[in-house]
């Protein structure tokens, strides 16, 4: 059965839809079987798709579907059957869909920028997991080597007992020319610092399938 994980954050422009591609072709890259689905009204990752269409041999398969929130439950039952993980993204707000894609998930993974902003957004999105009774893990992305505001903000998880995954993504230009082209960081700079950060990040993701 599919491990299923709806990558959600409230607030718009966490890098919710850069994140899922980034993962789904680093599982991919694993031999995973993989399935994003673009529950996003943005439809970005259906943009992203379209481009990967063109990306030539570097493109591992993935299967990517954007089905409405009423037909989200139906679409999922299918995908557990047949593929190793799939990856939702989720809609940018507290609404229906991301209601219905919470509650058919085993997981809830965070896209989390070391901002104030971001972070009292994620309560939210935390407290939607915890209404579904869904297990949540933090991922902090475009992230600084260093600085006042990351420390911060990892006192601020460490305090709360949130489940924080390493390593954090950088802020990386890779990762975003990548996604600009249809692939993931790990496809197109496979040997690059921001792939193995993708690598590190989706082995740690999967660990705690095992738990």
């Amino acid at each position: 059965m599919a491990f299923v994980i709806a990558v959600a954050q409230r607030k718009g422009g966490a890098g919710k839809s850069t994140l899922s591609a980034n993962l789904a072709t680093a599982l991919a890259g694993q031999g995973l079987k993989v399935a994003l689905l673009d529950a996003d009204p943005q439809q970005t990752l259906t943009r992203w798709g379209a481009e990967r269409a063109k990306a030539g041999p570097r493109a591992l398969p993935l299967h990517l579907d954007a089905p409405a929130g009423w037909r989200l439950p139906a679409a999922l039952d299918k995908l557990r059957r047949g593929q190793d993980v799939v990856l939702l993204d989720t809609p940018p707000h507290a609404d229906t869909d991301a209601r219905i894609a919470i509650r058919n998930a085993d997981l809830v993974l965070v896209p989390l920028q070391p901002s104030s902003a971001d972070l009292w957004a994620m309560d939210a999105t935390l407290d939607l997991a915890r209404g579904e009774k869904r297990p949540a893990a933090i991922a902090l992305n475009r992230a600084p080597a260093s600085g006042r505001l990351l420390a911060q903000v990892l006192a601020e998880l460490g305090r709360r007992d949130l489940t924080l995954l390493q390593p954090a993504i950088g802020n990386r230009t890779g990762i975003a020319q990548a996604f600009a082209a249809g692939l993931g960081v790990t496809e197109s700079a496979p040997k690059s610092v921001a792939a193995a950060e993708m690598r590190a990040l989706a082995e740690a993701l999967m660990a705690l399938q095992r738990q």
